[in-house]
Parts: C-alpha cells; structure tokens; sequence
C-alpha cells in the first residue's frame, strides 16, 4: 500500500498497517511502542535501534513524532488498553 501521510523520511501512517496508526517507515513497529520501551520500560533509544535493527535516527523521529502528537497517540492507547480489559471482562476464564 502506499502511505496516505509520509509525517517524514522515517515516520510512515498507512491503512491497513498496524491499524493506520503512526510507524518506522519500512517497519511495523509503531511510534506508540517506540515511546512506551523508552519512556515507560526505561530503554535508551540506541538499545531500542539495536534491538530492533532500526536507525538511531528514525528512533529519535519516532520521540518527535510522538511529543508532537502525544495527546492523540497516548488516547489511541488509552482507548486500546480499555478494549482489552473489557475482553478480559466479558469473556471467558480459559484455564
């Protein structure tokens, strides 16, 4: 698919890739996840690169993006964690 929003060189938003929301370009790894290692697991951004094989660059474009559009970004989660734990309610223990 080709991306309806090239935010930058390295940040890419295309439907139907990781549900439309905000990513490493060529990648699926979300800016959401990008600023939850680093901001809430304790991940320098050079180990996020390392671990992931991505440029320190586009990681850092991943922060800006994310500061930029933390409101938005931090309500998809918000939302996206609230869904799963009203699955969790409603279905089933499968022990």
């Amino acid at each position: 698919m080709t991306p309806i929003a090239d935010v930058s060189e390295h940040i890419e938003i295309t439907p139907g890739v990781c549900g439309g929301k905000p990513r490493i370009a060529g990648h699926r790894i979300k800016v959401a996840a990008i600023a939850e290692m680093y901001l809430e697991m304790g991940e320098s951004l050079e180990e996020i690169a390392s671990k992931y094989n991505l440029s320190l660059a586009s990681v850092h474009a991943a922060m800006a993006y994310y500061y930029d559009h933390k409101q938005e970004i931090d309500r998809q989660t918000a939302e996206g964690e609230a869904f799963v734990e009203e699955l969790k309610r409603n279905s089933p223990s499968s022990r």
